[in-house]
């Protein structure tokens, strides 16, 4: 039941070092010939309400994902869909190995924010393109002030429907390891009376971090049960969210290091 047929869309073919550089070289060039177009184009949608934003950031990461998949043949398998409510949303605690997950996310859940430091939304094309899907900018020098900036601004943005992205290892952290899970978006969650949902994947192995050449093959990503908040406090959420994840790493892991049959 658990990764049905996964072994079939993970079977590798063999690429020399040569043909991958020269696939990931293109991507490269796509990729950073696209985002400056696309910055642009974000900048000139300021005009427009933010769901029509939202849409022209999904247009564009659906694309890119179908490029990605195209030129250095990464593709993705989704479990537990089925796990994101309709008619609810609340936080989303990620794994955070790749760059990949910061694209596939706003993909998948309604109009989510970002939490960012303010100092992105001034790099040149990445930042402007961030800036206009509205995430919740904050001041990392000042630890408590941006506490309360992430649970004030969190709050409003969960009231008004949207979805919170948080990493909580809070830097990308290499495939096989764990990073140190931080509190944050536990607190936000809790303080906020809204549920956790937990996301599990194993891009760290296809596009590491650090790393120019991209590895062809299948990303699992597995979408976690709703984790409730009410009555708990975040310690408990973030263990439960932690646990969770980790325990999904493991499966996703032992499945990867198993020989296709």
């Amino acid at each position: 039941m658990f990764y049905q047929d996964s072994k079939k869309t993970m079977a590798k073919q063999s690429y020399s070092t040569v043909n991958l550089f020269i696939r990931s070289l293109i991507f490269s060039i796509y990729s950073l010939t696209t985002i400056m177009i696309y910055s642009f184009v974000c900048l000139i949608s300021l005009i427009f309400p933010l769901k029509y934003r939202h849409t022209l950031i999904r247009v564009y990461l659906q694309t890119y994902f179908y490029v990605l998949k195209l030129v250095c043949h990464i593709d993705y398998h989704i479990e537990g869909m089925e796990n994101i409510p309709k008619n609810r949303n609340g936080v989303i605690m990620c794994k955070h190995q790749s760059t990949w997950e910061t694209f596939f996310l706003p993909i998948y859940f309604h109009n989510p924010a970002a939490i960012a430091k303010r100092e992105l939304a001034w790099v040149p094309f990445f930042g402007w393109g961030l800036a206009v899907s509205d995430p919740i900018f904050i001041n990392r020098k000042d630890k408590k002030s941006s506490m309360q900036q992430i649970i004030e601004k969190g709050r409003k943005c969960l009231q008004a429907g949207r979805w919170i992205m948080v990493f909580p290892e809070g830097t990308r952290v290499p495939s096989g390891m764990v990073g140190h899970y931080k509190l944050g978006g536990a607190r936000l969650a809790v303080e906020a009376g809204y549920p956790v949902i937990p996301v599990a994947h194993n891009a760290g192995r296809f596009w590491p971090r650090r790393k120019f050449i991209k590895q062809p093959g299948t990303i699992q990503v597995v979408i976690g049960p709703l984790i409730e908040t009410r009555g708990r406090k975040p310690e408990e959420v973030l263990a439960l969210t932690k646990d969770w994840i980790e325990s999904t790493m493991k499966r996703i892991d032992r499945l990867v290091d198993e020989p296709a049959s």
